[in-house]
């Protein structure tokens, strides 16, 4: 791989590897049994340096931002090396967004070009707030010829000849803009710099390896930060090969493991548990016999990888578990949400090592990682190197809120130099979470102090960002709480968000209210849902300003009401 010490910037670091592995296969992009696409990284660089040098002739400039909103495929990574060749900032959207929210997004973000797939690109011309999108420049993707693009231009129509001048950047300058939650709230958009990227990798790279021949199977969105940085940036400044899928559907991602010999991917605890239910229904299908001889040899195989993985033991007494992931998985990577141990076990046991990682998009991706040496099932890892973590203000069980100090931490919150200066302490990110280190270094998470929750596939909710679907609720005030935030415990999983609510005087809480806010939750996609109510019967405590004190409101409710007391919905 690269020395990643040498270069100032993402763009410099990416433009060396398209030479240096010119040859080798960097992308295949497929869709069902199809393949669509497949590039060496010389393909990549001749594809990629046309759009570089049409967006210079644009008058995009070194520092102006273009945000990126599609699903994973090819013309992702593209967009992102040209904008990085330009010396552009790049901001990855969320897909899964509404039209509404990606708007807003746009709007926070000030982006100057936004490259979207051509079905998005027409929800958020739909949108009534179209009107107000500021961007000089949309690309489309995958649009029809003569469709009514609003005065964008087609993706593969924007192209220039000649060669387009680098714009080379700085270790201190801003890479990517990174929103860590959605909208509605306050938009939590994390500056992220090229030094935070490049010493990302580095540590990544250090105890997981990617070299030519190695496959990535990308199934997390591109714009999540997991796979932006093990699905783009570690393998290719190390040669190896990205392979996009365009459908989701378990028999296809099933047939990409064993098609393409997949050596790594990274997968959401979700989805990770939905194969375990997979594996376990197929193996209790199995006569008695047979099923009497996998029990001896997975038994055979904890054995002898009690103190590390060894994954060729394991391929040879298990082949068939391991054709049906391709039989040359390496390693699974987890993280952003709650794992169950047990699954973890799971996997390992069967010989294919589930990688937990702890981190946020404050960190730039990840902070710990399990390294295998040895397997544990009951930690997310220990620190990466470069990463320094401590556990602030420790209880008589050494549990504290964690905080974070490393060149991977990012510059600021954009626009928002308050929250910037309640998460950044004298260069410690607060991460808001709770943990303690055991003997041997590893960390134990235990729950959340910030006013969070994270879903099992990986996504942050804030409550603020729920409040505006109940704006105009027939109620005095409102104010909506994760579970765990009021009544703190000891765990992660089956979190939960509830809504306080304030009636007006001589008001009572009938089956009418209970629909109301029934019918308002049902707008929410089910991963924000709020799963429970509580009647409170005093007036909300405020500032001068008249904002609602959350902490001050979540201390009243925890020491008058048990955590019983919230009524599901």
């Amino acid at each position: 791989m690269l020395d990643l010490q040498k270069y100032s910037c993402l763009g410099s670091a990416l433009r060396d590897a398209l030479d240096r592995f010119s040859g080798e296969t960097c992308l295949i992009e497929a869709d069902r049994e199809r393949e669509k696409t497949r590039l060496t990284y010389s393909d990549f660089k001749e594809t990629s340096l046309p759009l570089a040098r049409a967006l210079e002739d644009a008058d995009f400039d070194a520092g102006e931002r273009a945000a990126i909103l599609m699903t994973n495929q090819s013309k992702w990574l593209i967009s992102a090396y040209a904008i990085f060749y330009s010396g552009g900032v790049l901001v990855p959207l969320d897909y899964k967004l509404t039209a509404v929210e990606q708007l807003q997004l746009l709007e926070h973000s000030k982006a100057q070009v936004l490259v979207v797939e051509y079905h998005l690109w027409r929800a958020i011309m739909q949108a009534p707030e179209f009107h107000n999108i500021k961007t000089k420049l949309v690309l489309v993707t995958e649009a029809p010829l003569g469709a009514d693009l609003a005065g964008g231009f087609r993706w593969e129509d924007f192209k220039r000849k000649g060669a387009p001048d680098f714009v080379m950047r700085q270790r201190e300058d801003v890479a990517c803009i990174v929103y860590s939650s959605g909208t509605g709230g306050r938009p939590k958009g994390c500056v992220l710099t090229h030094e935070n990227y490049l010493e990302q990798c580095r540590a990544l790279t250090a105890w997981y390896p990617f070299w030519p021949g190695v496959r990535y199977l990308s199934i997390l969105p591109t714009n999540h930060a997991i796979d932006f940085m093990v699905g783009f940036i570690g393998p290719f400044v190390c040669g190896a090969c990205v392979v996009h899928l365009r459908t989701l559907r378990p028999e296809f991602v099933r047939d990409a493991f064993v098609r393409y010999r997949i050596t790594y991917v990274a997968l959401v605890p979700m989805i990770v548990k939905n194969l375990e239910r997979g594996l376990r229904a197929k193996f209790d299908e199995l006569p008695g016999w047979r099923r009497a001889i996998l029990n001896r040899l997975i038994g055979l195989n904890k054995l002898l990888t009690r103190r590390r993985a060894r994954v060729k033991v394991s391929r040879t007494l298990l082949p068939q578990v391991h054709r049906a992931f391709g039989g040359e998985l390496l390693a699974v990577f987890t993280g952003g949400a709650f794992m169950e141990p047990s699954t973890m076990q799971f996997f390992y046991d069967l010989g294919i090592p589930v990688a937990n990682g702890y981190g946020l998009t404050e960190a730039g991706t990840v902070l710990t990682v399990n390294d295998l040496k040895p397997f544990r099932a009951d930690t997310v890892g220990k620190p990466l190197p470069g990463v320094e973590l401590r556990v602030l203000s420790p209880n008589e069980e050494g549990i504290g809120e964690i905080a974070a100090r490393s060149k991977t931490v990012m510059s600021h919150y954009l626009d928002d130099a308050e929250l910037t200066l309640e998460t950044i302490v004298e260069g410690w990110l607060l991460t808001g979470d709770l943990g303690r280190f055991d003997k041997s270094g590893h960390l134990q998470l235990f729950g959340r102090k910030k006013n969070m929750i994270v879903t099992e596939g990986g996504k942050n909710i804030y409550p603020e960002d729920i409040e505006t679907v109940f704006d105009g609720l027939p109620v005095k005030e409102y104010c909506v709480f994760a579970v765990n935030y009021v009544w703190a415990q000891k765990e992660l999983g089956r979190e939960m968000l509830f809504i306080a609510l304030r009636l007006e005087q001589n008001q009572r809480f009938d089956s009418s209210l209970l629909q109301e806010i029934g019918s308002r939750n049902r707008k929410l996609p089910d991963f924000k849902r709020v799963g429970g109510y509580l009647v409170w019967e005093k007036d909300f405590p405020r500032t001068a300003s008249m904002k609602v004190k959350r902490q001050g409101l979540a201390e009243e409710i925890r020491k008058t009401v048990e955590r019983g007391a919230v009524v599901g919905l």
